[in-house]
């Protein structure tokens, strides 16, 4: 029986913050700057009237402290239950750059992605990468972590060791197999069962309506009276929340790479899964065109080949250097993380050259940089056990197995390259101690002042489709299209991009229809 890698957390919504750019393997990051001075700066809350168990969240008064870079931190507390805000407490970790010029409008609150992403790191270290020069000239940019991420209370789960084998671990049985489904499902356990032990209540709170009322309240710590937002990825989702739940008090919000509100998380899947094809067949479009792409023929003979390298590596996997092998899904996480961004297609063909010649290294640098593993075999985040906590709260799972069979026999026919490696995805949270107890719904925000909503045709994470429906699904929403590859569009793309969301952003502009950048 050949062997067969183990399914990771590719299974569930396999979104990325938005910041996923490969440079030699790298994630990139804007230039460190110098710090601001010493001391405290304080921050004035809005002081809105709230009930009497919020007001002591509301009424908070922030001290901002130098934390390099030209950036201030801070720490806010908000309910750990919102729906008994007088129980325990989180901590949200925060950070912003101050506004550098005249005419300041207020804060604009940024998040990456995810879910899991470091908002937080997303603006220390790349807020260039975040916002251009226009933004930070008239808004302070604010990163911060959600609940259950990074520096603010964060989900733990397991140690660098034990992640390891839950990531690239690899199982006897055949994939789909009774066996297999029963391995998979005593190593979700495992895993759940630690993650509830060093998390606690956490895990029941860590859904994004939760965190759309954290969003809310970091607007009025922040001295706010409206909302103003920039979110990539699942940051799209969570902003989308904050305006359903608060239309009155949404500012200028401009969601980049859109969720559809409304999809099932195999609907999701399944979109993704066709979306990846597709971005691995432009990818092979270009490649084929250079004298250094490690394919030749068509485009149909070097996706059969890329399929017969990923059953390779399932009966045979290839052993890296640090002894973890090289199998199916991780290679499958390897070829997934430069198709993010097509200027990374160059060292997507390195990764292949390699792979070919019986190489592990790169590949496992980039299935490393998608999971967030440093070259030592530590992880520097949680965020995949904050992924996996975050998804298994904001959908419905069921780990029936012949549902699980014909769902992955029809993700196979939908993508039939890389399909197969992405299903059985419920099996880890069906266990999982916290379920999803709300309903998947399309978002109105009826009365919210103009969404702006950004979709990318070739966007493979955040397919077009899901900016169109979103777009429809908002009372006052407007879609801005950019005609391109990779994730996400603004300040990444074009410059018709890049005027439309900095003219919203800064004078409340909307087109009267869509630029079609």
């Amino acid at each position: 029986m050949p062997r067969m890698p183990r399914p990771r957390r590719f299974g569930l919504v396999a979104l990325l913050a938005a910041v996923a750019v490969i440079a030699s393997g790298c994630t990139t990051f804007a230039p460190p700057g110098v710090g601001i001075g010493t001391g405290t700066v304080p921050s004035t809350p809005t002081g809105e009237n709230v009930s009497a168990e919020l007001t002591p969240f509301y009424h908070q008064k922030l001290s901002w402290s130098d934390c390099g870079k030209r950036m201030q931190c801070t720490t806010v507390m908000a309910p750990l239950d919102w729906a008994k805000p007088s129980a325990d407490k989180v901590e949200l970790a925060v950070v912003r750059k101050p506004a550098t010029g005249k005419n300041r409008i207020g804060s604009l609150l940024v998040n990456p992605g995810g879910p899991g992403g470091s908002g937080y790191d997303f603006v220390l270290d790349s807020v260039d990468y975040a916002t251009d020069a226009a933004l930070q000239k008239q808004y302070d940019v604010v990163g911060f972590d959600p609940r259950g991420v990074g520096r603010s209370t964060a989900v733990t789960c397991y140690g660098p060791k034990k992640m390891d084998d839950f990531l690239y671990g690899l199982s006897t049985a055949e994939r789909g197999s009774d066996a297999w489904i029963t391995e998979q499902t005593n190593s979700s356990q495992e895993f759940a069962d630690a993650c509830e032990q060093n998390s606690g209540d956490l895990l029941q709170h860590v859904d994004t309506v939760s965190a759309a009322h954290d969003l809310d309240l970091l607007r009025a710590v922040l001295g706010d009276s409206e909302l103003h937002y920039l979110g990539y990825s699942y940051g799209t989702f969570l902003g989308a929340t904050f305006a359903g739940l608060e239309p009155a008090k949404a500012g200028r919000l401009v969601l980049d790479g859109a969720i559809d509100p409304s999809t099932t998380n195999f609907e999701v899947t399944r979109t993704q899964a066709v979306g990846f094809e597709n971005a691995l067949k432009a990818y092979l479009t270009d490649c084929l065109t250079r004298t250094s792409c490690p394919f030749s023929g068509t485009v149909d003979t070097a996706m059969a080949k890329i399929s017969a390298l990923l059953a390779a590596v399932d009966a045979s996997p290839i052993r890296n250097a640090d002894g973890r092998q090289l199998g199916a899904d991780t290679l499958v996480t390897a070829i997934i993380y430069p198709l993010y961004d097509a200027t990374s297609w160059e060292y997507l063909s390195a990764m292949f050259a390699s792979v070919m010649q019986g190489d592990a290294s790169v590949a496992f640098q980039f299935a490393d940089g998608y999971n967030g593993r440093n070259a030592d075999g530590t992880y520097k985040d949680n965020s995949t056990e904050a992924f996996i906590a975050i998804n298994c709260t904001d959908y419905a799972y069921d780990a029936a197995v012949e549902r699980m069979r014909a769902e992955a026999a029809e993700l196979e026919q939908a993508a039939p390259v890389i399909g197969k490696y992405m299903s059985y995805g419920d099996i880890l949270c069906s266990v999982w101690p916290a379920k999803f107890t709300g309903t998947r719904a399309p978002i109105q925000a009826a009365g919210s002042p103009p969404i702006l909503v950004v979709g990318t045709t070739g966007d493979p994470a955040t397919p077009y489709v899901w900016a169109q429906n979103l777009a429809k699904q908002l009372e006052n929403g407007h879609l801005l299209t950019y005609h391109g590859e990779g994730h996400t569009a603004y300040n990444k793309s074009n410059k018709c991009v890049n005027d439309t969301v900095d003219n919203f952003l800064l004078r409340g502009e909307v087109p009267a229809t869509d630029p079609m950048c």
